[in-house]
């Protein structure tokens, strides 16, 4: 450190609280910074923020992953401004990086104030339960303005992150799985976005036909069931890694793999609020197409959703606008991108999940796939007003309550045998391997955020 106030010049502190360095993770590089907080409580002065700059800066020249061990009471007060400057110095590197390599921050203890910008810029946040927490002010802050009393757990604790406010990711019990889960994670990571991706051995053959997924969607359209469980028969076998499962549980995001190629999958789940696309379902499932854009992972998108959640509540806090960055995402993603209806897709939601209209690459949907404005009840009610809604109401279903339209539009490639699923999709991804889709010249867009 440079610091000379407050009795600095004479204290000698071994590698300024933060060890940096590059590695090797199951033979592929990675580079690293770890805050040590035994050493002025971790906290981050000049020379720290250069350490940590020179290693991100290293990583996003040579094309590697960056992972950072958070551990830190915040900016060395003695250094006053200089450490404040250090702070924004990293966050414009972590901007810089935003894209070019993957980032990933391991939240293992305290990370307060300013500190928080910088794993909240990162590309996923993992943290250990009850000895990590994030928040911008504390406890005592919060206190003293709003009178609230509250704990560090509850305010800025694992569970409140990855269940309420989504900040984090992923939360694991202590330092060693989630170090553990890290390096399981990275390996479905490319190293940058100029890399194919790693390609992982697996016994799990493409021909391999599931005939259980045509009796797992119940016949009963108001009927639940998860859809990870679907997912988990046509992807390869135990590779599906969740991100974000606690919440916004209504849909499902994560990665998993395909004869042994990483895929990004995304699905709503009529498990919980029926699969509908509500506020937190809509900027969860968008931020993973972002990533998967970025890095040219392909998307597979499982839709069942019966429409956007009503409510007054999702009104007022702007689901029109939260809504539109997911539909914003899906129409600017130009990677692989293959979709399976397995029961409904209503009304907007429907061109929201990856629709054929937003340059989804093959659009299939099972036998007993609903793809129309609304459910034929409601749209009855509203069509026949006052007439025999009974019988109009099969007859809507006869002709709009299944995928036959859609498919003589063009707006579904094919109707599947649900058995055979996986085989379609992988002879698919494999066609779009080359895939090259021009973009519009531009600065950059707009999403609405």
């Amino acid at each position: 450190h440079r610091a000379t106030e407050f009795g600095m010049a004479d204290s000698v502190v071994p590698g300024d609280g933060v060890v940096t360095g590059q590695g090797l993770i199951h033979g592929r590089r990675v580079f690293v910074f770890s805050q040590d907080f035994t050493v002025m409580g971790g906290s981050l002065s000049e020379t720290h923020a250069q350490k940590i700059m020179k290693v991100m800066k290293k990583a996003t020249e040579v094309g590697a992953p960056v992972i950072g061990l958070n551990d830190s009471g915040g900016a060395r007060i003695q250094e006053g401004i200089d450490a404040l400057a250090g702070y924004a110095d990293v966050f414009l590197q972590n901007v810089q990086s935003s894209g070019v390599v993957p980032q990933i921050s391991l939240i293992m203890g305290p990370c307060a104030g300013g500190a928080v910008y910088s794993p909240a810029m990162t590309d996923f946040v993992f943290m250990t339960r009850r000895t990590s927490y994030m928040f911008v002010t504390g406890p005592d802050v919060v206190k003293t303005v709003t009178n609230e009393e509250v704990t560090q757990e509850a305010l800025g604790g694992a569970d409140t992150h990855t269940t309420l406010s989504g900040v984090a990711h992923r939360s694991f019990e202590n330092d060693v799985e989630t170090l553990r889960a890290t390096r399981d994670f990275f390996d479905y990571l490319p190293l940058s976005w100029q890399d194919e991706g790693p390609v992982v051995q697996t016994e799990d053959v493409r021909h391999r036909l599931e005939p259980s997924l045509r009796h797992l969607v119940p016949d009963d359209a108001n009927m639940g069931y998860d859809m990870t469980s679907v997912i988990n028969k046509v992807v390869d076998r135990n590779s599906l890694f969740e991100i974000m499962p606690n919440t916004a549980k209504n849909i499902v995001t994560g990665f998993a793999r395909m004869e042994g190629r990483t895929v990004a999958v995304i699905a709503n789940n009529p498990l919980h609020l029926a699969g509908c696309l509500d506020i937190d379902a809509s900027v969860k499932a968008a931020r993973m197409v972002r990533f998967a854009n970025a890095f040219n992972i392909p998307i597979l998108t499982f839709v069942d959703v019966p429409g956007f959640l009503p409510g007054t509540d999702q009104e007022h806090d702007g689901i029109i606008r939260h809504g539109a960055k997911l539909l914003f995402a899906y129409a600017e993603a130009t990677v692989p991108k293959v979709t399976v209806i397995t029961r409904k897709a209503y009304g907007g939601a429907y061109d929201v999940m990856s629709s054929k209209h937003l340059r989804g690459d093959f659009n299939y949907a099972w036998p007993a796939a609903e793809i129309a404005v609304m459910g034929a009840k409601g749209a009855v009610e509203i069509i026949f007003r006052g007439g025999d809604v009974e019988k109009e109401t099969a007859n809507y279903t006869e002709k709009f309550a299944n995928p036959m339209l859609a498919a003589q539009r063009g707006f579904v490639d094919d109707i599947i045998d649900p058995a055979e699923t996986r085989v379609r999709i992988c002879e698919d991804l494999e066609t779009l391997r080359s895939k090259d889709l021009g973009e519009v010249r531009r600065k950059h867009s707009n999403v609405p955020l």
